[in-house]
């Protein structure tokens, strides 16, 4: 039994989902009848698919759910007709004197010119919304990608100043301790022979002592 897919549905598969749902209710089937038969197209439950019908794709399709249901019910008129009848608008009177062919009635056309216009228009629509939609979530992701890397630069720029601080501490230190190690150099040269001896305290002073 293969499990049910519970991952964010593509533009592909609301058009699917749409194109089934307008033929069902044209042909005078239900809707749950059209969620199942897209579940099992797209391996996804007939309740998930309702739920996208009914919170999303129906509202892109208001236009082409009412030219279904004019299809239908043209659909059932026609098939109540009497077979082999065609049917004939009311013949002018005039025609009748002059004993004129009957002409026959043109039916309501299926589809029309109107609504076929609306429909494209919203379906247009609908495209471009949601490819607005998705260059928008594309660009916060992009957004959020770069405020991960500028926060990644940001601790790696704090770590760096931090061992440039133990450097330049380390240098500084060096540096005092090569100073009194000349300075006592210096004066124990100076002092050679002198009956005076130097010594550096715990804090790194020369203090004078006598020998």
């Amino acid at each position: 039994m293969s499990i049910a897919r519970q991952d964010a549905w593509s533009q592909d598969e609301d058009l699917l989902l749409a194109e089934v749902v307008l033929r069902h209710i044209r042909e005078g089937s239900t809707q749950l009848k059209a969620f199942e038969e897209v579940g099992k197209k797209l391996s996804r439950t007939s309740a998930a698919c309702g739920f996208r019908w009914n919170s999303f794709v129906r509202k892109q399709y208001k236009s082409g759910i009412e030219l279904a249901k004019k299809q239908r019910k043209q659909s059932k008129k026609n098939h109540f007709e009497a077979p082999g009848q065609e049917p004939v608008n009311e013949i002018p009177l005039k025609s009748q004197e002059k004993n004129l062919p009957v002409q026959e009635s043109i039916s309501e056309p299926l589809i029309n010119l109107n609504d076929v216009i609306q429909f494209l228009v919203e379906y247009d629509q609908s495209f471009h919304r949601k490819t607005k939609e998705q260059e928008n979530e594309e660009l916060k992701q992009e957004l959020e990608q770069l405020k991960k890397e500028h926060e990644r630069a940001l601790e790696f720029n704090r770590q760096l100043q931090e061992k440039l601080k133990t450097v330049e501490d380390d240098y500084r230190a060096l540096i005092q301790i090569m100073e009194r190690a000349r300075k006592l150099m210096f004066l124990e040269e100076e002092i050679k022979g002198q009956n005076v001896k130097f010594q550096m305290d715990k804090n790194g002073n020369l203090e004078r002592v006598k020998k």
